[in-house]
């Protein structure tokens, strides 16, 4: 999803669905002293002499947070943000409690309610959380659970051998965070209940009667003192319970939304097998039977499905931590790209597919086509910060290596004709990587050689500093002139582009450096290709795709779109990449010095414009491409820093952007066909 973000004063703009999401960062404040002058000494004692009040600094300035106090004062330390992500992952973190217990092997039904009134309960058969008194606490476990941060069964009492939330601050910044709270204990046939305001309890837990039930209800409502948006999207909890139930394998997940009277439930056998399926779906595959395994080694669980496919070139694997997704990888991803290279050149040599002089298949090489999930669910996992996207266990590293090597040199050796196809295919991207090597020494090359005067031309900027540096990509040469003479030469950079550039989805990588444009394009950036690709010689660090309003100029943006997602995700990782919003409307009211013109970003706006300049007269004009505004019109609405809009394009979900770049993009129709035919309705500008 894309959303606005103005530059400085500019309104906003439309939101284009299934796209990565953008975000608005926000500038740091520091506090500059003109040259000479130093900042004033502070006191040491606690309001001694010679100074005003306000600088002096004792002990009773210093203020102590109790109880979930903090949470609410700084609730981003916690759930990362109070936006969208923030209020799902209050969600995440109920529902990663039940989890636990699945994983312990004591729950295997999940229910997530979408309440009418705002509010969201999970409900699920465990043990229950516990309900006696804590023999030194003088709390009942239910409120300790609730009220006390760093409080739980995960830290080596015995409660849990396994768990993906190891800081016991869950269920309690849920509570903290919410208006009202309400939890159900359904434990040694009675019903226990307790409700909370704010995080304080209300009263005492109360009994309430007999059940044959047993495990847990919370239920809460969302603080609006927190949380400005408070609209849970049935879309983003669907995708996160799927995902569970794909890595615990027979747990069922329901996802229940009252307001559209819906329930959907997720239960898979085959686990991460399925989820290879699920991954996979829309693309040729290699081997059609997925490679398996599930081994415990020391204690610790390595699980790990593989299946090549030749839709896509690309790699697709996904690694997780008792259930935690990884992002950043870590030792478990290591163990694995290691074993998995060094599998396939050995039994590619066993099997005389590769000859005595011929050279090893590289990791990029093996890895061309791959579709995988790992996951390991370990006792004491040590994760990078709160925010749990590195897994720093170096055991298990080893682990995994030894688990995929067994495992995948069985399944070759058991499936002759499967491994000769994949090992076929790495052969196929290794001569690829050779021919894409010499022209990106060519592209290199041209880069030094030719960087005042590129084929592309590029009219660079005289600004050094790539942090002040903007490069316009545009499409076709009579917009570029129009940019290049309105432009701000001192920091604006522009490059024209002729027609479509190639779509990559389709292409490796020799092709794909073989395209003029794409080497242009690459040349100006500065910063390489690919696996070899360094961000810090990147040459801007605002890249703006700036295409026309119709339907080719869709086309090129989604092509450019393309390129960047699948060989240069870290200028898209890094927020430089953005899209720019050129207005759709020009109105135009008399003339000479009484001319009043103004520009609509929609149509809404258009008409809106109209009323408030009186309607009758009055000539719209609707731009079909960049090249009908002059280079004054092109400045003032697209590239002016005062006056633009400006889309930044962030990675919200990298799967679903990944499902959603194969979907529009690859080789296969039929998916693309039923996406067409599924949006149609929400089509809000058809150039016919």
């Amino acid at each position: 999803m894309l959303a606005s973000l103005p530059d400085q004063l500019g309104a906003a703009a439309g939101h284009p669905s299934e796209e990565p999401q953008l975000t608005q960062t926000t500038p740091s404040i520091t506090r500059e002293f003109p040259d000479g002058e130093k900042p004033a000494p502070q006191s040491s004692g606690g309001g001694g002499k010679g100074g005003k009040d306000g600088d002096t600094y004792s002990a009773r300035q210093l203020e102590a947070l109790k109880g979930l106090e903090p949470v609410r004062r700084r609730p981003g330390m916690y759930i990362g943000s109070t936006d969208l992500r923030g209020l799902h992952h209050l969600i995440n973190e109920i529902v990663d409690n039940s989890i636990d217990e699945a994983m312990a092997g004591y729950c295997n039904t999940i229910v997530v309610t979408l309440h009418e009134d705002g509010s969201v309960s999970v409900l699920d058969n465990g043990r229950g959380i516990p309900v006696d008194m804590h023999p030194t606490e003088k709390k009942v476990g239910l409120e300790m659970v609730l009220t006390e941060l760093h409080a739980g069964g995960k830290f080596g009492g015995g409660g849990y051998k396994i768990a993906g939330g190891l800081h016991g601050v869950g269920a309690s910044v849920v509570n903290a965070l919410s208006e009202r709270l309400v939890a159900e204990v359904y434990k040694d046939g009675r019903v226990y209940r307790q409700s909370y305001q704010r995080g304080y309890p209300e009263g005492p837990m109360e009994t309430l009667g007999h059940t044959s039930k047993r495990g847990t209800l919370i239920r809460w409502w969302p603080d609006s003192k927190v949380f400005p948006d408070r609209h849970h999207d049935w879309g983003t909890v669907a995708d996160r319970l799927r995902e569970l139930a794909f890595l615990t394998k027979g747990v069922s997940l329901a996802l229940v939304d009252e307001a559209r009277a819906f329930c959907y439930t997720f239960y898979f056998e085959g686990g991460i097998r399925a989820f290879v399926g699920y991954l996979n779906a829309n693309r040729n595959v290699v081997n059609l039977r997925p490679m398996y395994v599930e081994r415990e080694i020391d204690g610790n669980m390595v699980e790990i499905a593989v299946q090549y496919q030749n839709s896509a070139f690309t790699e697709h694997v996904l690694a997780y931590a008792n259930n935690i997704n990884t992002e950043e990888g870590g030792a478990h991803l290591t163990g694995f790209r290691s074993a998995l290279t060094a599998t396939l050149n050995k039994y590619a040599r066993k099997a005389a597919i590769l000859k005595e002089n011929d050279v090893n298949l590289s990791g990029d090489d093996v890895r061309d086509g791959l579709t995988a999930v790992i996951s390991v669910k370990l006792q004491e996992p040590q994760f990078e910060g709160q925010t749990k996207t590195k897994l720093g266990n170096s055991e298990v590293t080893g682990q995994v290596s030894t688990v995929l090597s067994d495992a995948l040199m069985q399944y070759l050796e058991e499936n002759p004709a499967e491994a000769k196809r994949i090992v076929e295919q790495s052969l196929t991207a290794a001569r690829a990587r050779q021919a894409a090597a010499r022209a990106r020494e060519l592209v290199q090359r041209k880069s030094l050689l030719e960087s005042a005067t590129l084929p592309g031309k590029l009219a660079d900027c005289s600004e050094r500093d790539p942090e002040h540096c903007e490069l316009f990509i545009v499409e076709g040469d009579s917009a570029g002139g129009s940019a290049k003479q309105g432009r701000e030469r001192r920091n604006q950079a522009i490059l024209p582009l002729r027609g479509k550039i190639l779509n990559v989805e389709k292409a490796r990588a020799d092709k794909i450096l073989a395209n003029e444009e794409i080497k242009n394009l690459i040349t100006a950036l500065g910063a390489g290709f690919g696996d070899t690709m360094n961000i810090a010689k990147l040459r801007y660090h605002r890249i703006v795709l700036m295409a026309d309003a119709d339907v080719d100029g869709s086309h090129i943006r989604t092509l450019l779109l393309t390129f960047f997602w699948r060989h240069l995700q870290e200028v898209i990782f890094g927020g430089y990449l953005y899209l720019a919003q050129p207005p759709l409307y020009k109105l135009k009211k008399g003339t000479g010095k009484q001319e009043r013109v103004e520009y609509a970003y929609s149509d809404p706006e258009r008409d809106t414009k109209f009323k408030e300049m009186g309607g009758g007269r009055i000539e719209v004009q609707r731009y079909k491409g960049l090249g009908e505004m002059n280079p004054e019109e092109l400045w003032e609405t697209t590239m002016d820093p005062a006056k633009r809009v400006l889309l930044q394009v962030t990675v919200e979900d990298a799967l679903k952007a990944d499902e959603i770049f194969d979907k529009l993009m690859g080789s296969d129709v039929e998916p693309r066909r039923r996406f067409i035919q599924t949006h149609a309705r929400s089509v809000r500008n058809l150039d016919v």
